[in-house]
């Protein structure tokens, strides 16, 4: 728990009570004054009263503007019966009054008394000071650490060795280079003696940069786990608020904590919040005065903060590095960046071990087939694998994780949840079928596509009729110009298939036609594979997009250039057509049998359709259209 002390029960504070009950006590005082005293007067109509006044009952009045008090005459005793009425317009009034004889006057108007002139200058203040007292303590409690007034403190939660779980480099794996990396800064928290001794600078900062999901803030942890000293960490987007300058003095506020505490760290998740660049490219238009005093005082606190003998570094972590403001990462700040990346074969099989030990696996389970079957799958993606596994395993009532529920939650997390209320028609799902044979076929024979692990006519997902899921028997970094086109022409293989039985082609194409033409696009534009364009890029960069984004904006081209691009990425794409358009047509028979298997039993997978898709076979002819 992100807590210094053991959490108690705020105690109530006297003097808030106080300010809040005093109020409440004089007004119920000035209530009993002011009605509680004083005989009950009778209250009589108007026309009552001018009756009594003209049968010579009343003895004196008192006329006010919104009450006339009388007296009536009494033999018995020497004070009549006091009653009130309501007065009305009537002029006439003090001329009946002096006709009978009746003693009257003017109300005089009313004198506060001193008890009511102490409450008109007592209260109010009080009033203010309850309010003020209650909020800035967080309530009557007055316990509240962060009451709605306590904008300016910095909300950072603080991990101390003893009281928090500790976490090590032991807790993180598939990112070795990194750790190594991290493990100097470990050594400068732990001994920073030994470098100062000989002239060295400790770095004041490290930037943690990386795709999502692939363990930055789990790295932050462990370093200030393995050093043993304290661990702030804070996300960016929490010292922008409403009020200006408030973010500012949050930042202050937490170096003001960091140094007290020293040796320490200090750890900003998602710094691209405040550190976005202040000039107006990067897409970023426009300025923020709040989150630029939030940057300036960054950069301040980083540049001359001290704190004396021990040190305080300051960690940070984003996956948008190429929007940041220059003056962050130039030496002196952020002196080192740090790649978090996506794991290696090896690193997923390290993870996963990691994470396998936290649920009842089975004796059977290959973790390094596993580790095979999730190229790409980032540290946060592997902890969700286990986690779905274990949930499976968890609702068909089994007591350990089997293979099984492993291999349904790579394609849950792949592909999407089974969609067994979509219920195709008979015309559909033959549609379906071929499809999805047709590009295990075309897979199977092409240069650098991935192994066919297994072909299913089962919806998933938001809009997937049918799968065909590869798997890679190796990890790989580059791909050659023949690789790609055999990628292409594996993404075509549904539609052609299609043509091939049917003759005429369906919607269901339309994501491969979309990514066919992104990769072709990517060859002529990106990597320079065209005979026409030459070795030439006609798209703009972007370094460490970690976040995707799609396709790179083409450069500003003249209009030759662009029909040249455009007819060099459909001269691929037609080409790869043509090639599945051979290998299906040469192997129609087998297409049809195992698309008849497949309408039978939904899926088909492992060594039974490993058998199958090794009789595919092609003349010299189409072997010779399949290497171009």
């Amino acid at each position: 728990m992100p807590i210094n002390d053991k959490p108690r029960r705020p105690r109530p504070n006297p003097l808030s009570i106080i300010f809040l009950l005093l109020p409440v006590g004089l007004l119920i005082l000035n209530l009993v004054f002011t009605f509680g005293n004083g005989p009950r007067v009778a209250k009589v109509p108007y026309s009552f009263f001018i009756k009594q006044v003209q049968d010579e009952q009343v003895a004196r009045v008192s006329v006010g503007q919104n009450l006339i008090r009388y007296q009536l005459k009494d033999s018995e005793s020497e004070q009549g019966q006091v009653q009130e009425t309501t007065p009305i317009f009537d002029l006439e009034l003090p001329k009946l009054l002096e006709t009978k004889g009746v003693e009257f006057a003017a109300t005089p108007p009313p004198q506060n008394s001193w008890f009511t002139t102490l409450l008109s200058w007592v209260i109010p203040p009080l009033i203010f000071v309850a309010i003020f007292q209650f909020f800035s303590r967080g309530g009557i409690g007055g316990g509240g650490p962060q009451g709605a007034l306590s904008v300016t403190k910095n909300k950072a939660k603080v991990y101390v060795e003893g009281q928090d779980e500790k976490i090590t480099f032991d807790d993180v794996a598939g990112v070795e280079e990194s750790k190594a990396e991290l493990q100097e800064i470990v050594e400068f928290l732990q001994s920073p003696k030994r470098f100062t001794d000989i002239g060295a600078k400790i770095p004041k900062g490290v930037l943690l940069v990386g795709p999502p999901g692939t363990g930055k803030t789990l790295m932050a942890k462990a370093v200030a786990g393995e050093a043993g000293v304290s661990f702030f960490s804070i996300s960016g987007s929490e010292f922008v608020e409403l009020f200006v300058g408030t973010g500012a003095a949050r930042v202050r506020d937490l170096f003001e904590q960091a140094k007290k505490k020293a040796p320490c760290i200090i750890f900003i998740d998602e710094l691209d919040a405040i550190g976005k660049s202040r000039a107006g490219g990067n897409g970023f238009v426009g300025g923020n005065d709040e989150r630029e005093q939030t940057l300036n005082q960054l950069l301040t606190e980083m540049d001359g903060f001290s704190a004396g003998d021990a040190t305080v570094i300051v960690l940070a972590a984003t996956n948008r590095p190429e929007i940041l403001d220059p003056a962050l990462l130039r030496p002196g700040r952020f002196d080192r960046q740090v790649l978090v990346d996506r794991p290696d074969l090896s690193g997923r099989l390290a993870i996963l071990e990691i994470y396998a030990k936290k649920v009842k696996l089975g004796e059977n389970v290959d973790l390094k087939a596993m580790a095979t079957r999730t190229p790409g799958f980032a540290g946060a993606d592997l902890a969700n694998l286990v986690n779905e596994a274990a949930l499976l395993a968890a609702r068909r009532g089994s007591k350990v994780v089997e293979t099984e529920d492993l291999a349904e939650a790579i394609e849950r997390v792949v592909a999407g949840l089974e969609k067994k209320s979509r219920v195709l028609n008979d015309k559909e799902k033959k549609i379906v079928a071929y499809h999805e044979v047709g590009h295990a076929l075309v897979g199977a024979k092409m240069t650098g596509t991935e192994q066919v692990e297994k072909i299913s006519i089962v919806p998933r997902g938001m809009a997937a009729l049918g799968y065909t899921l590869q798997v890679p028997t190796e990890d790989r970094f580059l791909l050659n110009e023949a690789e790609l086109r055999g990628q292409i022409a594996t993404l075509l293989g549904g539609r052609a298939a299609e043509e091939v039985i049917f003759g005429s082609i369906t919607t269901g194409a339309s994501n491969d036609l979309q990514r066919a033409t992104d990769l072709a696009e990517q060859m002529v534009t990106s990597y320079g594979m065209s005979e026409v364009l030459g070795p030439l890029a006609y798209d703009k960069g972007q370094q460490n997009n970690f976040l995707g984004g799609g396709m790179n904006a083409r450069r500003i081209v003249s209009n030759e250039t662009a029909k040249a691009i455009d007819k060099e990425v459909k001269d691929i794409v037609e080409t790869a057509h043509q090639q599945a358009l051979s290998i299906l047509k040469e192997n129609k028979p087998l297409l049809e049998v195992i698309a008849e298997q497949l309408l039978d039993s939904e899926v088909i997978e492992g060594d039974h359709l490993r058998e199958l898709l090794a009789k595919v076979h092609l003349s010299e002819a189409v072997n010779e259209l399949v290497a171009i």
